[in-house]
């Protein structure tokens, strides 16, 4: 192929271990494969041909037999399945770039993946393997409220409660805000303003669509990792056209896949090529209005992830999108042309040029201003790890369709690369159904409380209403018998009296008979007297 000394395995090219880029002053313009895992970044105004450099980038590394996931922000990116079409033009880049005989129009080997499961297999992952510290700084909490969602998953694992998706982690933090003086010794404070701030801090994430990204089956970051029957490293292609436009749910995808993939993979060390190599176009979603904290952890992650083995490119507009400290581990440059109507783009210009390593041979800050569509100012690592002088590049031209591909051939793929299993969402018990169980457990509790507190209440009063009774009873027993007692005692006193009375005239009776038979004894003794005298 023009003397160029190429290797082939099967039908995968590569050169000498290097990405064939382009041409610059009719010489190849490589990135090294095994300095492709130090990150990169893809930047341009619209139209300069970023996509099409990143389609390039892609197919490379997937005939390296690299594993490659791509954001298909626009919906023109799915053409990556299906093979190029013929043209004149097409033709005459073949020969310029001295591809004839290797090029051909073909497809690659593309799964499609879809958050919102439309134009792919869904995509999920569950609340427990996001962790507090990533939802932390994706909700933006206050250092009160990050120390109550890490009490909140700390409580999980004591109790064995699975956090699987945003109702069980509503469950949970309600849960919690209900019993948290029995948590106040063990684990700490836990205010109802905190509980109330991260609630509302979860509302625009499931309003973005976290409904559907957080739950199971949970995606397993080794189906991403994966080469057809040939060698070919599998193109994982995620349908962002609706994702872009919900910012806080795109970093949460993105900050979950980094740590996982820090998590999971082993260390790599040094080696011939990256095991997974990322492309997140429009990249500026990930950082605008992005709290501090959140920049510091993906920087933290892309810092640390090139020691995996993972390669991680983003795409966007202008360098200056990308903050400084993110921007600083993208070894990896190709800048596309730039427009500089306002002084604040005259200054990203500047900066971009300032980025790269000069090269005596033109100004680079004023042939950002002339590159035409398919030119780059390219910069890549050598095998040493050093940048190379920046160089005027005309970017080759990839193999597969520039427009997107037919839906027939989606599905037709979707049905055939083996990850239907995803297709489905499976709601498996979790900590929304246990602490469902144990609110209706307290309330049947609460419920038969309350029916016991009215049975002693109603209870309570029957015995005061049969004590009023009885008391009331007695009370009329004492006056009935008191009114008995006096009417005997009034009784007895009439008959007392009635006795009296007739005793008084018994005696009376026997008086007047005594007095009576006295004085007929005193008349015949004093009759006697007198006659007998």
């Amino acid at each position: 192929m023009d003397g160029m000394d190429c290797r082939y395995l099967g039908e995968f090219m590569y050169i000498d271990g290097k990405i064939y880029m382009g041409l610059a002053d009719g010489e190849r313009v490589c990135m090294e494969l095994n300095m492709s895992n130090r990150h990169g970044l893809i930047a341009g105004a619209s139209g300069t041909g970023k996509t099409i450099t990143m389609k390039v980038m892609a197919e490379s590394f997937a005939d390296a037999g690299v594993p490659v996931f791509l954001c298909d922000v626009k919906g023109d990116v799915s053409g990556i399945a299906a093979p190029g079409e013929k043209s004149e033009s097409m033709e005459k880049r073949i020969d310029k770039f001295g591809l004839r005989g290797a090029f051909e129009y073909r497809g690659y080997s593309t799964c499609f993946w879809d958050i919102y499961g439309q134009g792919g297999h869904p995509v999920r992952v569950t609340v427990s393997d996001m962790g507090p510290d990533i939802f932390s700084s994706l909700l933006g909490l206050t250092p009160a409220q990050e120390g109550v969602l890490n009490i909140a998953f700390r409580i999980a694992d004591d109790k064995g409660l699975l956090l699987k998706d945003l109702k069980d982690l509503r469950a949970l933090l309600s849960y919690l805000n209900d019993h948290r003086e029995e948590f106040l010794t063990d684990y700490g404070n836990i205010t109802s303003q905190s509980v109330g701030g991260i609630l509302r801090a979860l509302l625009p994430l499931e309003d973005q669509g976290g409904d559907l990204f957080f739950g199971e089956p949970d995606l397993d970051i080794f189906d991403w990792m994966r080469t057809d029957q040939n060698g070919r490293g599998m193109i994982n292609l995620l349908d962002c056209v609706k994702l872009v436009q919900n910012p806080k749910l795109y970093a949460s995808f993105m900050l979950w896949l980094i740590a996982e993939l820090f998590e999971r993979l082993p260390e790599a060390g040094d080696s011939d090529k990256p095991k997974l190599v990322f492309f997140f176009d429009e990249a500026h979603m990930l950082f605008s209005d992005a709290p501090k904290a959140l920049v510091q952890k993906i920087e933290q992650m892309v810092k640390l992830i090139r020691s995996k083995g993972v390669g991680i490119y983003f795409v966007t507009q202008s360098p200056s999108d990308i903050p400084d400290a993110v921007l600083a581990q993208l070894s990896n440059r190709v800048q596309h042309a730039l427009r500089a109507y306002t002084p604040a783009e005259q200054k990203a210009v500047r900066a971009a040029a300032s980025s790269l390593r000069p090269n005596p041979k033109f100004k680079a800050e004023e042939l950002i201003l002339e590159l035409g569509v398919g030119e780059a100012l390219v910069s890549f690592l050598d095998e040493k790890g050093v940048p190379t002088m920046v160089q005027h590049t005309a970017i080759i031209c990839p193999q597969s369709l520039m427009a997107p591909c037919e839906a027939a051939l989606r599905q037709k793929l979707m049905q055939e690369d083996g990850m239907s299993k995803y297709d489905q969402m499976i709601d498996t018990e979790s900590a929304y159904e246990t602490l469902n169980g144990i609110k209706v457990k307290e309330e049947q509790e609460q419920q038969l409380a309350q029916e016991r507190a009215q049975l002693e209440k109603e209870k309570a009063e029957f015995e005061k209403q049969k004590a009023k009774e009885e008391e009331a009873a007695r009370k009329k027993k004492e006056k009935e018998e008191e009114a008995a007692a006096k009417k005997k005692e009034k009784a007895e006193e009439a008959a007392q009296k009635k006795k009296e009375a007739a005793s008084e005239r018994r005696k009376a009776q026997i008086e007047r008979q005594l007095i009576n038979t006295g004085m007929q004894a005193l008349k015949r003794g004093l009759f006697n007297t007198l006659f007998k005298k």
